[in-house]
């Protein structure tokens, strides 16, 4: 019956995060940065009420035998949470776009004309795992001048839930109407359906933050316009002159520094001049504990490489499982990661500064590195403070969405009595 009530309230959360972003769009950024100063304290000061929702989620993750890598997108701890505090404190420090003069320019007959930043609206968030998007996504949307619904997968719900909390009173604290961030308050699918099809009209904008599945009904159902990615099937290209030892230092950092985030590299390609070299590269990613999974040409230098299957090379395994395939040259590179990927992000390392160009030129990724880990795909890393996801699409946003990727433009034009002839 709760969820019943939660889902019959869901219109009026949308009507009044309209009502609160038409407050926040005007709100001057003094007063946006206090808010958001206080949601930071407000973490900190409700530690022990996130972390012990955070034990529960975890508990019932365990009962529900959610995989490790899972488990650990869904784990919080002191550290994790002072950085969602810290990041909330950094999005502060960061220019507010809104009201932003992109350009301007005089027309002929006298018309001033100039293009401004404006926030895109209400931005309904749908995530599963992870509850430290709740803090990212609702401060992003806040600073750019947006209202935040955000609905929670079941896995993450009591998190997510106590982090709202936080968010909200911070908003209070500043004097702004908490419905600037709505917590949807039911893990019931159907609120997910209510949301792609608008909420009446109240949602601009949906980003989902989940798997394949959440993803692909998102791009199914949604009548809004939608930021997503699908996956993020990352490659690390070790060109013919790459540098062993810098190659294998970065394809062991961007599969197993985290392994459970989009970023991570999922397969290594390795150009076939330099195949007898990459031994270091294999044995460096089995000794850390990750399973290899090589083509005929890889698995002939390991014994422990398993023998990979024609679909290992287009899984995102989010685990310690990498795939290793031997390609030729730059151009093989690319059209492996064009037949196989899924834009999100790749990297090549190379001393020759000719092919890295050309690699960078002709991966048409949202994210392409030369000599440098693929888990730098990350908001934070840009300089973004935070992100509410990785954009891979076309239009208006690709790579970390931060604050400006969160707001549109208007024009403005200023007369003195123009009349059109």
């Amino acid at each position: 019956m709760a969820h019943d009530a939660a889902l019959n309230d869901l219109p009026g959360l949308g009507r009044q995060a309209r009502a609160a972003q038409e407050v926040v769009a005007r709100a001057p950024a003094r007063q946006k940065n206090e808010a958001l100063h206080a949601m930071a304290a407000e973490l900190r000061a409700g530690s022990a009420d996130i972390l012990a929702a955070n034990a529960a989620d975890l508990q019932a993750a365990g009962t529900a035998g959610l995989t490790l890598s899972l488990r650990d997108r869904l784990s919080l701890d002191e550290v994790r949470l002072k950085s969602l505090a810290a990041g909330l404190e950094e999005i502060a420090s960061l220019p507010d776009p809104v009201g932003e003069v992109m350009a301007e320019w005089r027309r002929p007959n006298g018309l001033r004309i100039s293009r401004v930043r404006v926030p895109i609206g209400v931005i309904g968030i749908i995530y599963e795992s992870r509850p430290g998007v709740t803090a990212d996504a609702g401060g992003l949307a806040f600073k750019s001048g947006n209202a935040a619904i955000l609905r929670a997968g079941s896995e993450s719900f009591r998190s997510s839930g106590a982090i709202a909390a936080a968010l909200r009173a911070g908003l209070r604290h500043a004097g702004l109407p908490a419905d600037a961030i709505s917590f949807v308050s039911t893990t019931d699918r159907a609120a997910v359906g209510m949301m792609l099809e608008g909420l009446g009209g109240t949602i601009d904008l949906i980003v989902p933050r989940g798997g394949k599945s959440l993803v692909a009904r998102v791009g199914r159902e949604a009548r809004v316009p939608v930021f997503s990615h699908l996956e993020g099937i990352c490659h690390v290209f070790v060109h013919a002159d790459a540098d062993i030892a810098k190659a294998a230092a970065i394809c062991l950092n961007s599969k197993m520094r985290r392994t459970s985030v989009c970023g991570a590299a999922e397969t290594i390609l390795i150009d076939r001049p330099v195949l007898p070299q990459s031994r270091e590269i294999i044995h460096s990613l089995i000794e850390a504990g990750c399973e290899v999974r090589g083509d005929a040409d890889v698995a002939r230098l390991d014994s422990r490489v398993v023998c990979a299957l024609e679909q290992d090379w287009s899984t995102e395994y989010l685990d310690a499982v990498v795939s290793i395939r031997t390609v030729d040259g730059v151009a093989g590179a690319a059209g492996h990661i064009r037949r196989y990927g899924s834009q999100h992000t790749e990297a090549i390392v190379t001393e020759n500064q000719t092919a890295a160009e050309e690699f960078l030129d002709m991966v048409d990724s949202a994210i392409v590195l030369h000599n440098a880990s693929t888990q730098f795909a990350d908001g934070g890393e840009f300089g973004f403070g935070a992100e509410i996801g990785i954009a891979t699409g076309r239009l208006h946003a690709r790579g970390p969405v931060g604050l400006e990727q969160l707001t549109t433009f208007k024009y403005k034009v200023r007369g003195e009595g123009q009349l059109r002839p």
